[in-house]
Protein backbone atom coordinates (compact mmCIF):
# COMPACT_ATOMS: atom_id res chain seq x y z
CA UNK A 1 0.00 0.00 0.00
CA UNK A 2 1.02 3.75 -0.24
CA UNK A 3 1.37 3.84 3.49
CA UNK A 4 3.63 0.76 4.02
CA UNK A 5 5.97 2.71 1.08
CA UNK A 6 5.58 6.19 2.20
CA UNK A 7 6.59 4.93 6.04
CA UNK A 8 9.07 2.69 4.69
CA UNK A 9 10.96 5.44 2.69
CA UNK A 10 10.78 7.58 5.99
CA UNK A 11 12.69 4.25 7.92
CA UNK A 12 15.02 4.22 5.23
CA UNK A 13 15.90 8.51 5.25
CA UNK A 14 16.46 8.25 9.17
CA UNK A 15 18.54 4.59 8.79
CA UNK A 16 20.76 5.58 6.04
CA UNK A 17 23.36 6.33 7.92
CA UNK A 18 23.53 2.56 9.43
CA UNK A 19 21.96 0.60 6.48
CA UNK A 20 24.21 -1.34 4.25
CA UNK A 21 23.43 -1.03 0.39
CA UNK A 22 20.62 -3.69 0.04
CA UNK A 23 17.36 -5.07 -0.42
CA UNK A 24 15.17 -4.14 2.73
CA UNK A 25 11.81 -5.43 3.86
CA UNK A 26 9.58 -3.47 5.23
CA UNK A 27 10.05 -3.80 9.19
CA UNK A 28 7.10 -5.23 11.31
CA UNK A 29 6.38 -2.51 12.90
CA UNK A 30 5.62 -0.64 10.22
CA UNK A 31 3.70 -3.23 8.33
CA UNK A 32 1.90 -3.91 12.35
CA UNK A 33 1.34 0.01 12.30
CA UNK A 34 -0.37 0.45 8.93
CA UNK A 35 -2.93 -2.66 9.73
CA UNK A 36 -3.59 -1.37 12.96
CA UNK A 37 -4.85 2.26 11.38
CA UNK A 38 -6.87 0.40 8.39
CA UNK A 39 -9.08 -1.29 10.49
CA UNK A 40 -9.46 1.26 12.78
CA UNK A 41 -10.81 3.19 9.69
CA UNK A 42 -13.16 0.17 8.96
CA UNK A 43 -14.48 0.28 12.94
CA UNK A 44 -11.99 -2.98 13.21
CA UNK A 45 -10.78 -3.37 16.94
CA UNK A 46 -7.73 -5.95 17.80
CA UNK A 47 -8.06 -7.29 21.44
CA UNK A 48 -5.70 -8.91 23.53
CA UNK A 49 -5.92 -12.45 23.69
CA UNK A 50 -6.78 -13.71 27.25
CA UNK A 51 -3.60 -16.00 29.38
CA UNK A 52 -5.39 -19.02 28.69
CA UNK A 53 -5.27 -17.99 24.76
CA UNK A 54 -1.43 -17.22 25.20
CA UNK A 55 -0.76 -20.66 26.92
CA UNK A 56 -2.91 -22.50 24.08
CA UNK A 57 -0.59 -20.86 21.14
CA UNK A 58 2.41 -21.71 23.67
CA UNK A 59 1.65 -25.24 23.72
CA UNK A 60 0.40 -25.69 20.47
CA UNK A 61 1.42 -28.89 18.19
CA UNK A 62 0.90 -29.99 14.99
CA UNK A 63 -1.69 -32.74 14.71
CA UNK A 64 -3.98 -30.93 18.13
Amino acid sequence: SFANQALSVEYLRKKSKTLKKDVHVVPPAIDRDVARLKLRTMGVAIDTPTAEQERYLRTWSEGT
